[in-house]
């Protein structure tokens, strides 16, 4: 959907306040049949106005509702909220009618703008269009093709929820990527827990090949939960950070029999100090430098210990 041909605001007029002495019981019924009337004023109204070829009007945020798919992760919206503070709504919102819920909207594209909105408390511009289910999911997957800060993950979830309920045909076209790349982000999630991607966070800047290392690294792990307690432990880091942290903690160097010296991540980090002899191997964790390592593996050690003495008895 073309920006350009965007015409004038519409104003909504505001509720009128409730009158009257009627006691609590009364109060409140008067009230929901005075909020359902206004309601449907409302959208009386709005429709009237769109008859008359009105393309851009103003809605309450109250009454918008997200989209049923989320394309999205949260995340900072401070300077797009200081932004509409100082310059007002430049880009209207598309939405629909709510197909459930009369008197509502449902959000086609203009999430993040909604939320600053609604923090701000200002009403929103919006193009209210018809959309079917399809429809609003290609509209939503294209508005997104134009922005550069949805990340690769954001992506891959979005195609992955749309692949509960859409055929490869509709994703595919949704968000203009072929079938190969819509296999390839599919595998990605499909390796990935949940958890573990909401912890790491969009990590923008992180494409294709480095999500599917971390899918591969994570295979290759007995269980996932090391690695999402690690990232839980990481969310003072910028998102692209953590992600790479997650990454040197499935992919730690070995240390050889007999050596010593320095474990270090992949990245060349230092994880601890080594000393490895015929009786005994020493750790040593400098605890100024990863302090929620240390703890970690304080406390995993037991939990370690006897999954592999487990596994001992399971061999023999």
């Amino acid at each position: 959907m073309s920006r350009k041909n965007l015409l004038n605001l519409i104003q909504v007029e505001p509720d009128a306040p409730p009158t009257g002495a009627e006691n609590k019981l009364v109060k409140q019924v008067a009230n929901q049949v005075r909020e359902e009337k206004a309601r449907q004023a409302r959208a009386d109204d709005i429709e009237k106005r769109l008859a008359e070829g009105q393309a851009v009007i103003e809605l309450d945020t109250d009454s918008i509702d997200p989209s049923f798919v989320q394309d999205r992760m949260v995340g900072d919206i401070e300077g797009l909220r200081s932004s509409i503070q100082d310059q007002g709504q430049q880009v209207p919102i598309l939405v629909r009618p709510h197909p459930d819920m009369p008197g509502r909207y449902q959000v086609a594209f203009g999430h993040r703008r909604l939320r600053a909105l609604k923090e701000l408390g200002r009403n929103a511009k919006a193009i209210v269009r018809e959309l079917t289910d399809e429809e609003l999911v290609v509209a939503q997957g294209q508005e997104n093709n134009e922005r550069e800060d949805l990340s690769y993950i954001e992506k891959a979830r979005f195609a992955s929820r749309l692949n509960e309920r859409f055929t490869r045909d509709v994703i595919t076209s949704a968000m203009s990527i072929s079938k190969p790349e819509l296999s390839v982000m599919l595998s990605v999630i499909s390796g990935l827990p949940p958890e573990l991607i909401d912890a790491v966070g969009p990590a923008h800047g992180v494409g294709r090949r480095s999500w599917q290392d971390l899918s591969g690294a994570l295979e290759k792990a007995d269980t996932s939960a090391p690695a999402i307690q690690f990232a839980s432990t990481l969310q003072a880091l910028p998102s692209h950070d953590r992600f790479k942290e997650v990454l040197a903690f499935l992919k730690p160097r070995r240390v050889e029999r007999g050596a010593a010296g320095v474990l270090s991540a992949p990245d060349g980090r230092r994880l601890a100090q080594v000393k490895n002899s015929k009786t005994k191997m020493e750790i040593t964790i400098d605890k100024k430098a990863t302090p929620e390592f240390a703890a970690f593996l304080l406390e995993c050690v037991p939990a370690l210990f006897a999954e592999q003495l487990a596994k001992r008895e399971k061999e023999t």
